[in-house]
C-alpha cells in the first residue's frame, strides 16, 4: 500500500481495500467458472484492523459456495510489516461477494458446482446458504413492503 491510498486517518482507505477485494474474488470467480463472472452482492465485508502504508497486503479467495449460475467466494486479507520478517501477518478483512458467471451476450451461465471435501469446506457451504437464504429473505422483504 503506498502514500495514495491513504486517508484522512493516515491509514488506507477502506475503498481501496474493497476494490482489492473484488478484484480478488473477481479472479477465483472466473478462474472457478472458466469464465467472465461479474460482482452480483457483497453480503459483507468486516475491516478488523487498520492497513498501514508501506504493509504488504495479501488476500485468499476460495469458493464457498456455488448455486445454478451464481457462487459465492470468501475472500481473507491479511497484511505483513514491511519492515519486518519476524512479525506473523495480521488478519484486516473477511468478505463474502456473490458472483454470476456470464456469456458472451451477458446473459447468466452455469457455473461448476463446488464440491466440499472438509468439514471447513461444508462449513463454508452451509454459512454461505444461511448469507443467501438472508439476502433473499430480505430483498423479498423489501419487495413487500413498497408494494404495499
Amino acid at each position: 500500500m503506498t502514500a495514495v491510498d491513504v486517508n484522512l486517518y493516515g491509514t488506507v482507505h477502506g475503498g481501496v481495500l474493497m476494490k482489492f477485494i473484488d478484484d480478488v474474488a473477481g479472479a477465483a470467480a472466473a478462474r472457478h467458472s472458466g469464465g467472465t463472472a461479474v460482482t452480483a452482492a457483497i453480503d459483507e465485508i468486516v475491516f478488523s484492523e487498520p492497513v498501514r502504508v508501506g504493509d504488504l497486503i495479501h488476500a485468499h479467495a476460495q469458493v464457498n459456495w456455488t448455486g445454478k449460475t451464481s457462487m459465492e467466494i470468501g475472500i481473507k486479507v491479511v497484511a505483513e510489516r514491511w519492515d519486518s520478517a519476524e512479525q506473523e501477518p495480521v488478519r484486516v478483512a473477511t468478505a463474502y461477494l456473490v458472483f454470476v458467471g456470464v456469456d458472451l451476450g451477458g446473459g447468466a451461465r452455469e457455473v461448476p458446482p463446488v464440491l466440499p471435501e472438509t468439514d471447513e469446506d461444508r462449513r463454508r457451504f452451509r454459512e454461505a446458504e444461511i448469507r443467501r437464504e438472508h439476502r433473499l429473505n430480505r430483498r423479498r422483504a423489501i419487495r413487500e413492503h413498497r408494494a404495499r
